[in-house]
């Protein structure tokens, strides 16, 4: 009887070009930052922010400028933070935050002229912008950071919604020198907790936020006491319907 003869050969595989080897690396690095930015965006959804890249620059700069490194931060819910508050930064910042999805258009395309104008420079950004930012990313002007802010803002809107969204801004934004949150702004500027916070001082945080190391919200210069004067007015007309 005939014995059948198998073949000891293998199928030579085919090695990869430079090309492929290039678009594999790419990839593979792009679906692990989509699934590695998911998941801690989702666990963000949950878990309070401990920290953010901001802080950990200005501790840098104190510490450059032979400074101590200041990090006043307390996470509270925001069931425990103003509503003044609340109202008074949608009437300071983002006008339209509770109405868009992410991205204001309309403010974006006014920037954009006035800036094209040569009038004082001014960003159309959002609250779930600057929350994108700094929580996720690096301060500056890039296109590459300005990419990536667009889509944590996208994702933030998908997986968090508006009130997640305005109580991680609020417990993480920059609110005095080495102040951060609303909790430690209240007890820095105030002298009590963000819960108590009235009207005008609510409109006071509110006020310094463009520049909130150059500003005081306690003792201001009439600049900001016009400012203050102008939020506690429109937070009258802020609805909250998270």
């Amino acid at each position: 009887m005939a014995k059948k003869i198998t073949s000891s050969k293998k199928t030579p595989t085919k090695k990869r070009t430079t090309g492929q080897k290039i678009f594999r690396f790419f990839w593979l690095l792009f679906l692990w930052f989509n699934i590695i930015s998911f998941a801690v965006v989702l666990l963000f959804k949950f878990v309070p922010v401990p920290f953010t890249p901001l802080m950990g620059i200005r501790a840098l700069e104190h510490n450059s400028a032979g400074k101590d490194m200041i990090c006043s931060h307390e996470w509270v819910p925001i069931d425990e933070i103003s509503l003044n508050l609340q109202k008074a930064v949608i009437a300071s910042e983002d006008g339209r935050f509770l109405e868009h999805s992410g991205f204001d258009f309309e403010a974006m395309q006014k920037a954009f002229k006035n800036n094209s104008k040569g009038k004082k420079l001014k960003g159309g950004s959002t609250i779930s912008q600057q929350t994108a930012k700094n929580v996720f990313l690096w301060q500056g002007r890039s296109y590459v950071r300005k990419g990536l802010e667009a889509y944590y803002t996208v994702l933030i809107e998908l997986i968090w919604g508006k009130k997640r969204i305005m109580e991680v801004y609020l417990n993480s934004i920059e609110m005095g020198d080495g102040v951060y949150g609303a909790e430690a702004a209240a007890k820095h500027w105030y002298r009590k907790d963000a819960s108590s916070l009235t009207r005008y001082e609510a409109a006071g945080i509110a006020a310094i936020l463009p520049s909130p190391r150059r500003y005081k919200a306690s003792n201001s210069s009439s600049y900001i006491n016009r400012r203050k004067a102008r939020i506690s007015r429109e937070i009258s007309y802020v609805k909250l319907k998270y």
